[in-house]
This record gives structure tokens, sequence and C-alpha cells, in this order.
């Protein structure tokens, strides 16, 4: 199986356009200012920590409160004529309901207040920085899908700065949830509340 390498077409013809919208094979694609990228498919280990992640913040975090959590929404600029020519698609999106998304019903136009992306090698995770920052999201949160790295990212004047973990390896979101890395599982917990920790596979 050969390598996978980045691509670049001038033009994409409208058949492959039309192929991937048919096959759901663009489910995934973006629009960076008007030129496509498109990400592939996720791989199993990638879909199993994205579903963990929900399925804790769904049960622990969102649970009987005005909060949601949401999978492979599209987030856009705010105030654009046509949003599909500006977005991204994060593997997840953490709303708390003083948010500056609008809910479009395709898309999120604006930030939710915290977007989660699993970093597979060779993504775009880090180069979405800049972009999370711009449409008003308050976090990033990124954790690598094989070493369960997670990193979490502040916005701060525009700028998306990374946070410091404490002296026992946790990093503070500004949800109420704390995130490390322990023997290469992610652990997750409610600020301080231990009853909730889990170690995510």
């Amino acid at each position: 199986m050969r390598d996978a390498m980045k691509a670049v077409m001038s033009q994409i013809p409208e058949h492959i356009l039309e192929w991937r919208r048919q096959t759901d094979a663009g489910r995934r694609d973006e629009v960076w200012e008007g030129v496509l990228h498109m990400a592939p498919d996720p791989t199993i280990p990638h879909q199993e920590l994205g579903g963990e992640l929900l399925h804790w913040l769904k049960l622990h975090w969102a649970r009987g409160q005005s909060r949601r959590v949401l999978t492979e929404v599209d987030v856009s600029r705010p105030g654009i004529p046509n949003w599909t020519k500006d977005f991204r698609c994060p593997d997840l999106v953490v709303l708390t309901g003083d948010d500056r998304a609008i809910d479009r019903v395709t898309h999120f136009e604006g930030g939710p207040s915290v977007v989660i992306e699993i970093r597979s090698p060779s993504d775009e995770s880090y180069d979405k920085l800049p972009f999370y920052a711009a449409i008003g999201c308050k976090e990033i949160w990124i954790v690598d899908r094989d070493s369960r790295a997670s990193e979490i990212y502040a916005v701060d004047d525009g700028e998306a700065v990374r946070k410091p973990a404490d002296a026992d390896g946790w990093l503070a979101s500004c949800i109420g949830v704390e995130l490390r890395t322990e023997s290469r599982k992610l652990e997750i917990r409610l600020a301080g509340d231990d009853a909730s920790r889990a170690a995510l596979p």
C-alpha cells in the first residue's frame, strides 16, 4: 500500500464533486477560503475515540442542562454571504448555551464554545487553529488519535494559546472539564470530581 500524499488540483472536475456527494465520500470535506480540502475517512480508532468522548460528555457534562455535544457539524465564519466557501468540520462541537454560534440547521455560523479535533498523522488539525480562533470559539481541544496526548488552546485576543497543565498533568477547560494523558489513555473528569473520572481507551 502506498503512503498517503497531499495533492492540489487547481480545478476540481464537476463529476468528481458529484461522485463525492452521491457516495457520501465528501461528508468531511472542508472549504478553506474557497479551496476544497478533502479529508480521508476517519479510521476505526479515530471513530472509537470520538464516540467515547461524545458519550462521556453527554453522560457527565451535558446531562439535564441546555448543553449540547454534536459530531461532525460544519462551522463557518459569521456574516459571509455563502458559508460553503469557508468552513471547517471538527470531530466534535461543544455548546454551552452562551456561544457565539448560530444554529443554521445545516451548520453553525460562528464559533461553538469548544471544538474538538482528533489528530491523525499528517492531518490539518493545527492548521485550523487560526480559523477556530477567528470565528469566536473559546477553546480548541486537540487529542492525538494514537498516543492520546491532549492539548487545550484558549482563545486570547483572537489567537489560540496553548494552556499549561497543572502539577498533576491535568488540563483545565473553560467548560469545567479536565483532561490528561496516562499510559496512552485519555483521562477525563469534571473539574476536581474523581467520581466522574474515566480513562478512555
